[in-house]
């Protein structure tokens, strides 16, 4: 792990302050050895409240072990008066800095995805299905890269805004009382185009927090477009587990190697 790196150096747009809140950050985590030149950026859940730990630096050191370089999001959250689009403008900016510095991590750009989990998860979900190209005329070499990832992991994802959303999420998130526009707009299961990324999905039937609905809507969607992806639904599990397991990750939940089977197919990982 080294130190976080400003995504913006002279302040985020929108930034209601200069606190440690109102700077997102990326966070690289470099492969000590057998690096496959692909990168991922992680986004940790907590309801747009907080940032989990345990879903962004521990999903990036068992990356890492598989050679997969990685980019802990620290994204602006609701509790700190953010709401949408805030979040989704660090997400893009983060994928666009990867590969705007790919050669300084000797990383492919064509090889750069985007994982989270809950809200993370809902974060990622947005930027796969609400990328763009890049400016080819701004004068920042950040942001004439595209901001579409080339695959997305998505953890027991909050994706709807609608009936089966997670309200804390959507509250802080939209706000309290959001326009039915800005639902469907942030609901990512009807956001789905051809030209979204392939992804891994996975969730638990015990989840009680996210319904599993979520994940389900979003991979028909993809289904219906003729996007690739995997989908795992496990019986045992509850929300906001991730690896179930601690470094150096010697027992790690069963997800963990469908999703390095997946990254295998992906040319990810080799």
């Amino acid at each position: 792990m080294q130190k976080p790196i400003p995504l913006w150096p002279d302040g985020a747009p929108g930034a209601l302050g200069t606190s440690s809140n109102d700077i997102p950050t990326l966070t690289p985590y470099l492969c000590e050895s057998n690096a496959t030149r692909a990168a991922l950026v992680i986004c940790p859940g907590g309801s747009y409240v907080r940032l989990a730990p345990h879903e962004g630096n521990d999903y990036a050191l068992w990356l890492n072990q598989h050679g997969v370089t990685c980019f802990v999001l620290k994204y602006r959250l609701g509790s700190s008066g953010y709401h949408h689009p805030a979040m989704l403008n660090d997400a893009a900016r983060a994928v666009r800095w990867v590969r705007a510095h790919a050669d300084d991590y000797k990383i492919d750009t064509k090889r750069v995805g985007i994982m989270g989990s809950s809200a993370g998860g809902h974060l990622a979900s947005t930027l796969l299905t609400h990328f763009d190209a890049g400016d080819t005329n701004s004068a920042d070499s950040v942001e004439r890269q595209s901001s579409r990832p080339d695959l997305g992991i998505l953890c027991y994802a909050v994706i709807s805004m609608g009936e089966f959303a997670h309200k804390g999420s959507r509250e802080n998130l939209l706000g309290k009382n959001p326009s039915p526009d800005l639902v469907k707009q942030l609901s990512n299961e009807l956001q789905v185009t051809t030209n979204t990324p392939p992804c891994f999905l996975w969730t638990t039937f015990e989840d009680k927090t996210v319904p599993m609905e979520n994940t389900l809507l979003f991979a028909e969607a993809l289904r219906k477009n003729h996007v690739l992806f995997d989908l795992h639904v496990y019986e045992k599990g509850g929300h906001g587990m991730g690896l179930k397991d601690k470094p150096p990750f010697a027992n790690p939940h069963p997800w963990a190697g469908d999703c390095l089977f997946w990254l295998k197919e992906q040319g990810f990982v080799n």
